[in-house]
Formats: C-alpha cells, structure tokens, sequence
C-alpha cells in the first residue's frame, strides 16, 4: 500500500512491505528503513551510494532530522568493507560535537545472512564547507575563526585518540545554519602507527588526501608519515600527525582567498605552486625524505589517482612497483633541481587577512612536517585562543584500536557493535549516556553564531 505524510514534511510516496519497512524509491534506488523512519528527499549521490534527508519519530513523540547513508553491496568488496567498518568504527567511539557520529545501523530487513545493504543514520547537516566557501555567502574573519576553531577542536580528538583521518577537506566538513561543524568521511582515515605488513595498509598508503590538500611530504616520498626514517616508523611521532595539519593549513587559506591555495594539476605541478609560495625547501627540510633504497621499496598503489575527485569504490590497484619508485625518485630529483626561490610573506599572499591568521597558516604550512604546529599548539594560538580558553578537548576516552580485521569481513559488520541504538527508544538512552563535550562559550566581541546565522539562512543544501 502506498502512503504519504502530513504536507508540512512532504515525505516521499513508499510501499509497506511484508517485513514492516518503508520501501522508498531515491533516485532509481531501492531506499528501506524502519517504521520510525520518514524519508524526505535524496541530499547526495556517488560511488559510496546515496544519502538521504529525514527525521525519526522519538519515544516523546517528537522528530529528530536525520541523514540516512545507503551503502549498496557494502560486503563485495574486501577492501571497501574494510574501510566502511574502519569509518564505523571511529564515529562510533567518539561523542564530540565536531564528529559527525552514528545515531543507528538499521537492521538488516532478511536477517544477517542476506545482509547486503548498509544504512548509517547521522545528524542531518544543511551543506558542507566547499559549498560555502565557493558561493556567493559573505564570509568575514568570523567564520574564518569559528570555523577553523571547529575543524582544528575535532581532529585535535582524533589526533587524542592516535586517529589520522587523512582526507581533510572542506567537502569533508559539514555545515548547518547554525554555522556548527562536523569532521565526516573517516573512509581513509588510519592510526597513528599502523601495521604496515597487511595488503590492505600498504594499499591505502599511496591514496591520501586530495592533491590540494596534500603535505609535501606525501606527494614526494614519507608514505609513513613520521617525518623519521624508515627505521622510526613504529614509533609515536608527533609529526605523524602533521599531515592532517598541511591540510587545516590549506582548508584555511581556502577559506581566506574563496579559492583553494594550492590547484596543482598533478603532483609535480603541486610542488612547483607549493614552491611558488613557500619558497624552495633548504637540505635540512629535506631529511624526511626516504633513501633511495626506501624509495625503490616495492609498494602497492592508489598513485594513478591523482584527481581532484572523490575515492572510487574499487579494489587495491595500481601502477607497478617500479613506476611507482621512479615516480618518487622523479619528484625527489624536481624538487632539487627548481632554481632556487624565495618564499613569499603570507601578508603578500593574503594582504586583506587577520594577523593572527597568518601568523597561524605560517606555523601550519611549513615544508619540513616535524616543524609544523600540533593541533594542541593551533588551539592556543593567538588567532583561536579567545574561542578556546577554558574549553576542553580531551574528547576521546582512549586510544581507538584499528587492528587488521578478520575474514569473513561481512560478519564483523554483521553483528552491531556494544551499545550501538537499537530503536529510538535505546538512541535517546545511548545518547543521553554519551555526553559531548560542551561547546566554548563564544567571545562577545566575536560572536561566531549571532550575526553568521542570519546571514547563512539562505544557503541550500548541495
């Protein structure tokens, strides 16, 4: 039987089924959920699968907005698997307001054994950082400000936890109205020190971040991230966290200059505008780079995938060991033998910016990653300082384990994890235990949310 909602929230049409679900139809695709569930309008559509605006009916009889993930054949692939379980994994052991978390798994309709389908259900955002940044929206230091504080609060949790995300961006970052922020797709994030012996590890090694948004360090060698040599990779670095740092880096100046900083058509056009603006790295900023016996270490690689486009949904492929050695070697010997230049001051880059963001983008982009602020350090700069004074950033209870998961891959998604909402009865219980971290009160002289929500109200969601 088909049905329909009241009018004011213009639910699509579904059909009942014989299990007591709502079969929608999203975009030519099969769209199941709980009774709970209303689904309003498809909000975003890739290789991943589909996303979808709703809300879920509370015990208290209220609605809570909701965006419900449809992850299609999540167990086909080994390596997709791993990184949708490795993505659960994380925003299920954080409870911080800069997160995006997972309020429910939906059960699968015909049991675990014909589980095929994934639905996440997530905090409903309006839009994401990209979409701002390249509109017509006024932007003033303010939401600079606010909104880096958010970005930098959230992966300084992550980094708590030993978690690199790795893929920072303003398309990973989602925005409501209220100009709040959540750090989302954790699909390529990975611990601090992880096992590089296992295929999938060394596999995901070469795809990391996108091109603009990638540290030096990764588009020239170090795929350890440690800014050690190879012999230190096991131990913990602070500069193994810097990556995610380069990336805040570039997300900020983006925000400054509504246009990404660094648009390199490939990665040795990336490091000859990296070069342009920060001038030619000295030998001692150099160090981190592997020897040549490191770079010609056979490595499996995503090192093809070099566009600025989102992840395919694909196995581990890639060139040859040998490409991949003398595409490293080639951009190490580019990098020694641009003629030598001069950095340019970040006042001559962004004449119009605040000081202090200078002062910051100065400490965040820097060639030599051991040298770079930590996001503890960014916190307490004298750009965010007056938004972080009093607040507390240990969000992560412990260290989050991502061991190498076992086979077969589909049981270990097939069995929620402890204390993961059952229905929206348990949601608001489990919800009520995790207590987030209470946001900063905002600065008067600053307010980061009075004058920015009016003026954001007339965004659309992408």
């Amino acid at each position: 039987m088909a049905a329909t909602s009241s009018k004011s929230f213009n639910e699509q049409e579904y059909v009942l089924t014989e299990h007591g679900t709502k079969l929608y139809t999203m975009c030519g695709m099969r769209f199941e959920v709980t009774e709970e569930y209303q689904v309003r309008k498809a909000v975003g559509q890739g290789a991943y699968g589909l996303v979808c605006a709703g809300r879920r009916r509370l015990p208290n009889g209220t609605y809570q907005p909701v965006a419900i993930k449809k992850i299609p054949k999540a167990f086909e692939d080994t390596t997709d698997c791993k990184r949708l379980l490795r993505e659960i994994k994380i925003q299920l052991h954080f409870s911080h307001l800069n997160v995006l978390g997972v309020l429910d798994i939906l059960p699968p309709v015909e049991g675990k054994d014909g589980w095929k389908d994934v639905y996440l259900v997530c905090d409903l955002m309006d839009t994401d950082l990209h979409y701002i940044i390249h509109s017509k929206q006024p932007l003033e230091d303010q939401h600079f400000r606010y909104f880096l504080y958010q970005i930098m609060r959230g992966v300084h949790a992550l980094h708590a936890a030993h978690v690199l995300h790795r893929d920072l961006k303003p398309g990973n970052l989602l925005v409501n109205k209220n100009c709040d922020l959540k750090i989302c797709d954790f699909g390529l994030a990975r611990p601090v020190n992880p096992d590089p012996s296992t295929k999938e590890d060394r596999c995901m090694t070469e795809y990391v971040v996108t091109r603009w948004y990638r540290a030096p360090e990764l588009l020239v060698e170090n795929q350890d991230y440690t800014g050690e040599p190879p012999a230190a990779v096991h131990r913990p670095s602070r500069t193994a966290r810097a990556i995610d740092i380069w990336a805040c880096g570039c997300i900020l100046a983006e925000m400054i200059a509504r246009e990404a900083l660094f648009k390199g058509r490939d990665y040795l056009h990336q490091l000859r505008l990296i070069i342009d603006v920060l001038g030619t790295p000295s030998e001692e900023d150099l160090k981190w780079i592997a020897n040549d016996k490191a770079r010609a270490a056979p490595q499996p690689s995503r090192a093809s995938r070099l566009s600025h486009s989102p992840v395919p949904r694909a196995s581990c492929r890639g060139p040859s060991a040998s490409l991949i050695a003398a595409t490293r070697t080639q951009a190490y010997e580019f990098v020694k033998t641009l003629p030598i230049k001069r950095g340019r001051a970040w006042s001559e880059v962004f004449p119009n910016a605040h000081p202090d963001a200078l002062d910051l983008l100065g400490r965040m982009l820097v060639w030599n990653p051991a040298k770079r602020c930590t996001m503890a350090e960014a916190l307490t700069s004298s750009y965010l300082t007056k938004l972080h004074a009093g607040a507390s950033h240990a969000a992560a209870p412990s260290p989050l384990p991502l061991p190498t998961l076992p086979h077969p891959l589909a049981a270990s998604l097939r069995h929620r994890p402890p204390g993961l909402p059952h229905g929206p009865a348990t949601a608001a219980r489990h919800s009520a235990r995790r207590s987030p971290v209470p946001p900063p009160a905002a600065p008067p002289q600053a307010d980061p949310v009075g004058g920015v929500v009016q003026k954001l109200k007339g965004l659309k969601a992408r």
